[in-house]
């Protein structure tokens, strides 16, 4: 049976002219744009794989051959970093108060985003612009009411011991109320972007605004959700202002405080290693989480823009 070639329609351009054309549209600036990226991918990428390196490397690798591959992987750096410096501990409680915390800025910041994009009342405006105000406030000029605040939270009967300082739920409730101004702002955006008419016909059928939210109106804004979940995440992660003075128990520490620890008690004790191991351990989790989901967080940030 004799098989054909398929052949381009007239006026189809071939690749190299299509790629070509390309060029000729990117012009200067483009040029420059690319050329600023690549220098921005190695300045980030460039500590990050040294870091690494250093993390399997002996002390005298580190300070007297800091480029070169490691002769012998030493993985009992990690050993050293997870037992001794309890970084699984840290890690363990960061992780608590993350999960949590992330999960109580979704489901509230959601449905506030949401009654702030669709409902208008009076007032509504006003609330939507006090959140934003909150993204341009300083934390630095909070410090010292925060602590006083979250200590007579301890005071309160009953329910005090568990949300006064060195408490995860303090921590949580913290956490929380700093990360929902950039939540409600981004999601208020992206629920204005939805139609409108599932959710009338969903009411028409007699469906409550609550069914409506989680049943309709949550799962069309997937993405959205889902980007602003990893950036509350990956910003929750790094904290350290926050738990340091939230959290003076050692028991409680999250693994931002437990690095510092290391790298203070390095001045003294020069385990480097130990330290460039908990470092990668903080990163990678991290860094996985970034490039499983980086699709989703990219089509979140565009769906908005498309529609």
């Amino acid at each position: 049976m004799a098989t054909t070639t398929p052949v381009a329609p007239a006026g189809t351009p071939s690749r190299s002219a299509a790629r070509a054309e390309r060029k000729r549209r990117l012009g200067p600036l483009g040029v420059l744009t690319h050329a600023t990226l690549a220098i921005w991918t190695l300045l980030v990428m460039v500590p990050i794989i040294w870091t690494f390196l250093a993390s399997v490397k002996s002390e005298d690798e580190i300070f007297g051959a800091a480029w070169s591959l490691p002769s012998t992987l030493h993985w009992d750096n990690f050993a050293r970093a997870w037992e001794q410096a309890r970084i699984g501990q840290y890690m363990l409680n960061s992780v608590i108060i993350v999960s949590f915390s992330t999960f109580g800025t979704m489901l509230i910041g959601s449905m506030a985003a949401y009654v702030l994009a669709r409902y208008p009342f009076r007032g509504n405006r006003v609330i939507y612009m006090v959140f934003v105000a909150g993204m341009a406030f300083p934390f630095f000029l909070a410090l010292s009411p925060l602590f006083f605040v979250v200590q007579n939270m301890g005071s309160v009967p009953v329910i005090g011991p568990f949300i006064g300082l060195n408490t995860y739920a303090g921590t949580i409730l913290v956490y929380i109320a700093y990360s929902m101004p950039f939540t409600i702002f981004f999601l208020s955006a992206f629920f204005r972007t939805l139609p409108t008419g599932v959710a009338e016909a969903a009411m028409v059928d007699g469906a409550s605004h609550t069914r409506v939210f989680f049943q309709i109106m949550l799962p069309m804004a997937k993405p959205g959700i889902i980007s602003i979940t990893i950036f509350n995440i990956l910003g929750q992660w790094n904290q350290y202002q926050k738990p340091l003075i939230l959290l003076q128990d050692r028991e409680k520490w999250v693994l931002t405080q437990g690095i510092a620890d290391i790298s203070t008690a390095a001045g003294y004790d020069a385990d480097w290693a130990a330290l460039f191991a908990a470092l990668t351990l903080a990163i990678l989790p991290m860094l996985v989480v970034y490039t499983v989901f980086q699709r989703q967080i990219q089509s979140g940030l565009t769906a908005g823009a498309l529609k």
